[in-house]
C-alpha cells in the first residue's frame, strides 16, 4: 500500500491526536518491549513521533533513532525532540528499501502502523534482523481485519503473514500476548 506523509504539520492532527491513545494504547505497546533504561532503540516509520517521546523517555540513558521516509517527518522529529529536551532522540531519514539502521546496532525496533505500507517485506525485515544486537527484538504492532481503524481491509495483513516475513528474514517470530483493542504485535527475535 502506498501512500506518502508529505506534510509533518498536517498529519500530526491526526497521528498525535489524544483520542489515539484509547485504541493504540501507547503504554500497553512500549511495555511490551521489555526496554532497559541503557537500551537503544529504533522506532521504524516514525511519522510525528508519537512513540519516539515515550521511548526517549523509558530509555534515559540509552538512545531513540527515529526513521522516516518523509524528508519533513525527520525535521518535524527532530525539531519535536528539542522542545522536548529529549537529547536521547536521533531523528534519521531512511527509504522504503532500507531502515538506515547499522548492523547489530540496536537491542529494540519498533514498527507501528506501518507494515502495511512496506513493498519488499521480507526484504525489510532481513534489513532490521542485521540491526538487532544478539537476542534483540523487533515489535510489529498492526491493525486486525477486524479494526475500524487502520488501511482499508484489503491492505491488512494477518500475524501469520508477518510472522512469515520475519521468519523468512532468519527471526525467530511469535504473536505477543500483548492485547490491544485493533491491533496486534508480532515480536521477531535474532537468534545469534
Amino acid at each position: 500500500m502506498v501512500h506518502r506523509f508529505t506534510d509533518a504539520a498536517a498529519w500530526a492532527k491526526e497521528f498525535d491526536d489524544p483520542a489515539r491513545d484509547a485504541w493504540q494504547h501507547p503504554d500497553d505497546v512500549v511495555a511490551a518491549l521489555g526496554l532497559t533504561p541503557a537500551m537503544t532503540v529504533a522506532d521504524v516509520g516514525a511519522g510525528t513521533g508519537y512513540f519516539t517521546v515515550r521511548l526517549a523517555r523509558v530509555v534515559p540513558e540509552g538512545q531513540v533513532i527515529a526513521t522516516d521516509i518523509e524528508p519533513d517527518m525527520v525535521r518535524y522529529l527532530t525539531e519535536r525532540a528539542g522542545k522536548a529536551q529529549l537529547a536521547n532522540v536521533h531523528a534519521v531519514l531512511a527509504t522504503g528499501a532500507d531502515p538506515k539502521l547499522a548492523p547489530r546496532s540496536v537491542d529494540r525496533i519498533l514498527i507501528v502502523d506501518v507494515w502495511h505500507h512496506v513493498e519488499d517485506r521480507v526484504g525489510y525485515a532481513r534489513g532490521l534482523a542485521s540491526a538487532l544486537r544478539p537476542g534483540g527484538q523487533v515489535a510489529i504492532v498492526d491493525f486486525t481485519l477486524a479494526a475500524s481503524h487502520g488501511p482499508p481491509p484489503k491492505h491488512r495483513l494477518s500475524p501469520d503473514a508477518i510472522i512469515a516475513d520475519l521468519r523468512a528474514a532468519g527471526l525467530d517470530a511469535v504473536l505477543s500476548s500483548t492485547v490491544l483493542p485493533e491491533q496486534y504485535i508480532v515480536v521477531g527475535t535474532r537468534r545469534d
